[in-house]
């Protein structure tokens, strides 16, 4: 919030000084945490900034925040993501299910052995590097694919809102910051936990879910140019940020190095020093895997009503920012 004020302050002072010109607005940053089905909460908390009035001039998103920030800078709104998190049958795409076979305990197809509609021995996907995980992720790059509507390979700098999407490599110890290429393998290479979805292979990297080393990429849209930054972070208080079991990971090498020495959490705590207007939702009673749809209804509104806590700071923010509102394809 002092922050906020002190840009205030220098606007109203620049335009004093400079009536003849006017004071340039602030760019303002969006930072998606990650959280699994805890993504829900930021759509809640996205309704409130719209309604807020306030412009978003640029996003980062880690893991689920990638997402639903991919999907915002295409040029969805948040009415239009909850219907998305609401209608999803969560089960199937995050399961690669085939529902045609989801009553059959037992079916093949094409060298494809299904046990109630869930693969669990297949060729393998065009997508997806065949390493360590359960679950290769066609349908959710399907989905993507569909709901973005965006080339195989696009400077992600030329969609509505300006966007970068946050992965990890283990074998180099590093975030991987995506901002061209295809939109939906980059959302899907965020996400990638290792254990649960299979990694996706970018040229010579190996990228995994990005919260491993940046779950909540306030620096990012920083080097993006933001002046101002708007986080939405799904961590909650008892939490340390995202944590994976070497019991689920044990195979890939780089990870056991990661679970001693915890990149994540230095990471995590900077950014969080950078963040102007800081939105958690209160969500200790929903997990990652939260994704019935009583739960997703519920998170949803949890976000409401942790964004409009900030109204305050939301509306010195609007101030700044003159005329205008959140960009969009409308």
């Amino acid at each position: 919030m002092k922050r906020l004020l002190i840009w205030l302050f220098c606007a109203g002072l620049a335009a004093t000084m400079m009536a003849s010109e006017p004071a340039r607005r602030p760019r303002i940053g969006l930072v998606l945490g990650g959280g699994g089905a805890k993504g829900a909460a930021e759509v809640g908390a996205l309704k409130v900034i719209e309604e807020a009035g306030i412009p978003i001039d640029c996003i980062a998103g880690t893991s689920i925040g990638s997402i639903v920030g991919g999907l915002y800078a295409v040029g969805y709104r948040a009415d239009a993501l909850d219907s998305l998190f609401c209608s999803q049958e969560w089960l199937s795409l995050l399961a690669d299910r085939a529902d045609r076979f989801k009553d059959k305990i037992l079916t093949e197809e094409e060298g494809v052995t299904y046990i109630f509609g869930i693969p669990v021995s297949r060729v393998g996907s065009k997508h997806a590097n065949p390493l360590f995980g359960a679950v290769k992720g066609d349908n959710i790059i399907e989905l993507f694919q569909k709901l973005t509507q965006t080339g195989d390979s696009i400077n992600f700098n030329e969609l509505p809102i300006p966007f970068r999407c946050v992965a990890a490599d283990l074998k180099e110890g590093c975030d991987v910051v995506l901002d061209c290429g295809s939109l939906p393998i980059a959302m899907r290479a965020s996400m990638a936990i290792p254990g649960v979805f299979k990694p996706v292979r970018r040229g010579k990297r190996v990228l995994f879910d990005g919260g491993l080393y940046n779950n909540l990429p306030a620096d990012v849209v920083k080097a993006m140019g933001a002046d101002i930054i708007i986080a939405i972070d799904l961590t909650q208080e008892k939490e340390k940020p995202r944590s994976f079991s070497l019991k689920e990971s044990w195979g890939i090498g780089g990870l056991a190095d990661w679970v001693v020495s915890r990149p994540d959490i230095k990471r995590y705590e900077q950014n969080c020093k950078l963040v102007d207007v800081y939105i958690c939702p209160a969500l200790g009673k929903y997990g990652v895997t939260s994704f019935s749809r009583e739960s997703i209804g519920q998170m949803i509104r949890l976000g409401e009503e942790a964004a409009r806590s900030k109204w305050d700071e939301l509306m010195t923010l609007r101030q700044l920012t003159g005329e205008g509102g959140v960009t969009s394809l409308e």
